[in-house]
């Protein structure tokens, strides 16, 4: 059961309409990393989360992610609304599909259910998360960037601050079952292989060494196929 109240979660406070922007603003509503994708996404996977408390904050950062998705359908409003009659308004999608927020990201094409990244194991799904909420948060740090008010700015500011917050608690989610930093799950062990670091970039001079390759975690391995039939 859902519940709307009709106010936004962050206050929309535009001084000066811009449907460019406006057109922009349409790959947070219906692009790849835009707020239907999230909330539909964390709305799946908490569904097949068998965990209480993982699935609670997943259901609450879904709805989190609705009024989100308001908010921008509400900056994208404004930012069309009563300049249907202006140049910069027939250079714009809008100028076809209407004023207002459509299911489009901001070159145009359509939303589809394929941006949506969910599975069967809550490990994999936190860290799919994580990831949707980063390529949300560079979004918005592009978005605010080219904000043509600090009204607008403001309100793309909170949206990402909050994609640092949920991050934040994907973390922690992963951290309580024990797998933030932990490569491993599901039900398969992986063989002999998994320590190896095959080294398959090389200019033949000084290769770059790092915790991700260096002893005695991992094995530096120079010649991949000599080391499979050794």
């Amino acid at each position: 059961m859902f519940f709307h109240k009709k106010e936004t979660i962050q206050t929309v406070n535009i001084q000066e309409p811009n449907p460019r922007f406006a057109q922009f603003l349409l790959e947070q509503f219906g692009g790849a990393t835009g707020e239907l994708t999230a909330a539909l996404q964390y709305w799946v996977q908490s569904l097949h989360c068998e965990n209480a408390g993982i699935r609670d904050m997943l259901q609450d950062i879904a709805l989190e992610e609705f009024s989100h998705l308001e908010t921008v359908g509400k900056l994208i409003e404004v930012h069309t609304k009563n300049v249907d009659q202006t140049e910069a308004y027939r250079s714009t999608l809008f100028a076809v599909r209407g004023v207002g927020p459509h299911f489009l990201d901001s070159q145009g094409s359509a939303w589809t259910a394929n941006y949506i990244n969910e599975g069967g194991d809550v490990v994999r799904d936190l860290r799919a998360d994580i990831a949707a909420e980063a390529g949300a948060r560079q979004t918005y740090e592009e978005l605010i960037k080219m904000a043509p008010d600090q009204g607008t700015k403001d309100t793309l500011v909170y949206l990402l601050t909050r994609e640092i917050s949920h991050t934040k608690m994907f973390m922690k989610a992963l951290d309580s079952l024990g797998k933030l930093t932990d490569p491993f799950f599901g039900n398969i062990q992986p063989d002999s292989t998994v320590d190896l670091y095959y080294n398959l970039s090389s200019d033949g001079k000084q290769d770059e060494r790092g915790p991700w390759n260096s002893e005695p975690e991992f094995k530096y391995i120079a010649d991949p196929v000599a080391a499979s039939q050794s």
